[in-house]
């Protein structure tokens, strides 16, 4: 005859070895989802430390390329009165944040770098930058240092050249819109969305197309979980 220790013994022992199925099921789920091939980007076959060049906030306070708060980062350059790659890839990040779970949001920052810093002040950047998300962050700075920046993390960044008139003038150029700033002529400039670790890493990239036809939002929980702060 069974005691009620005995039934005792046997129910603790049940619950046990449920309690145990339950996290090691946890456990392999957890470990399937972090180790999930990603589906695009392409990695740096060795990660770059980024280096902390003198930048300006979008809340006008000194910071470096390189400051991290201990997220995340996509970084993408581009620049406020950009007429359509920019904002078509801040709206495709909002879209792909929006789509994250809380948890995972507070993992991540999406940081635009101003390759037009003459007209692109931290004001104005902040302003542009609320129209996607206000949690959404910008650095802007001296010309030669974002140049600088750009080069460092492989970025394309081409001026506009001012016409040259001088066939027009006798034979003298005129040099009067010589510093013709971004949104009064097309500015050459890298669409990638570069992946930075909360350590100061560039890691891997994603081009425009892989941003906008939704690759790196299927991609960004894996990202956030290898490596996230």
């Amino acid at each position: 005859m069974t005691g009620p220790a005995q039934r005792f013994n046997v129910r603790w022992l049940t619950a046990a070895l449920l309690l145990v199925a339950a996290l090691l099921g946890g456990l392999l789920a957890y470990r399937s989802f972090v180790s999930q091939p990603l589906s695009g980007g392409t990695a740096l076959d060795t990660p770059l430390r980024v280096p902390a060049l003198q930048l300006v906030s979008d809340r006008a306070r000194p910071t470096t390329l390189a400051a991290s708060d201990g997220r995340l980062r996509l970084v993408f350059f581009g620049f406020v009165h950009c007429p359509d790659v920019c904002p078509a890839t801040l709206a495709s990040l909002k879209g792909t944040y929006d789509t994250l779970t809380p948890e995972q949001r507070a993992k991540l920052q999406v940081q635009l770098v101003s390759v037009d810093p003459v007209v692109d002040t931290p004001a104005l950047l902040r302003e542009y930058l609320d129209k996607f998300d206000p949690a959404f962050t910008g650095l802007t700075g001296q010309p030669a240092t974002i140049d600088e920046a750009a080069r460092t993390l492989f970025v394309s960044n081409i001026a506009p050249q001012a016409a040259d008139h001088s066939a027009h003038t006798g034979g003298a150029a005129d040099h009067s819109d010589d510093n013709v700033s971004a949104p009064a002529a097309a500015r050459i400039h890298g669409d990638e969305v570069r992946v930075i670790t909360p350590q100061g890493d560039f890691v891997r990239v994603y081009d425009n197309e892989e941003t906008i036809d939704g690759t790196l939002r299927r991609d960004l929980p894996a990202l956030i979980a290898q490596y996230g702060g």
